[in-house]
C-alpha cells in the first residue's frame, strides 16, 4: 500500500442559510474575495479566497443555524499575521455587531504566547482568528484547557 504522504487543508466548505448575508460577512468583514458564484438546483454557492487562492466555500443549503451539539465542525480557525491584525478584525467584527465568545483577545491557555478572538458568523458557526505568538499578556478563560475547547 502506498503511503498517503503529507496532507494540508485545501479549503473548508460551510453550509449557510443566506448566501448573500454570509458573503457580506466573510467578504466585507473578514476580507475574503469572491472567486466565483453559482447555483446547482436549489443550492447556491460561492468560492472565497485571498490572493486568488481558494480558502472557503459557502453553500446555501442549510435550513437552520449552526448546532454546536451536532457531529461535524467544532470551529473554524484562521491565523493572522500579527496581533495588530487580530485587533483590527475584532474592531471590524464589533462594528458589524458580531457575537463574541470572550471579551477581547484571550490566550489559548494561561501563559501561552498564542491567542486570539473567538466569535460567531451570522449562522452561529464558531470562528477564531489567532496568532501563534504575541498574546503572552492576555488572560485565558481556562488555566490548562485550550480556550477553543470551551468555545
Amino acid at each position: 500500500m502506498t503511503a498517503i504522504g503529507t496532507l494540508t487543508t485545501h479549503h473548508v466548505g460551510l453550509n449557510v442559510t443566506d448566501l448573500d448575508r454570509s458573503l457580506a460577512f466573510y467578504g466585507d468583514v473578514l476580507g475574503f474575495e469572491t472567486l466565483g458564484r453559482g447555483a446547482e438546483g436549489d443550492s447556491h454557492f460561492a468560492f472565497l479566497g485571498q490572493g486568488g487562492r481558494l480558502v472557503l466555500t459557502l453553500w446555501q443549503q442549510a435550513d437552520t443555524a449552526y448546532a454546536s451539539g451536532s457531529a461535524g465542525l467544532h470551529h473554524l480557525a484562521f491565523e493572522a499575521e500579527s496581533l495588530d491584525h487580530v485587533r483590527a478584525a475584532e474592531a471590524a467584527l464589533t462594528a458589524r455587531g458580531a457575537t463574541f465568545a470572550y471579551e477581547g483577545v484571550v490566550a489559548h491557555r494561561e501563559g501561552a504566547a498564542s491567542g486570539g478572538i473567538f466569535f460567531h458568523d451570522p449562522d452561529g458557526t464558531r470562528l477564531e482568528i489567532s496568532v501563534p505568538k504575541g498574546a503572552e499578556g492576555a488572560e485565558a478563560p481556562s488555566e490548562s484547557a485550550p480556550t477553543c475547547g470551551f468555545f
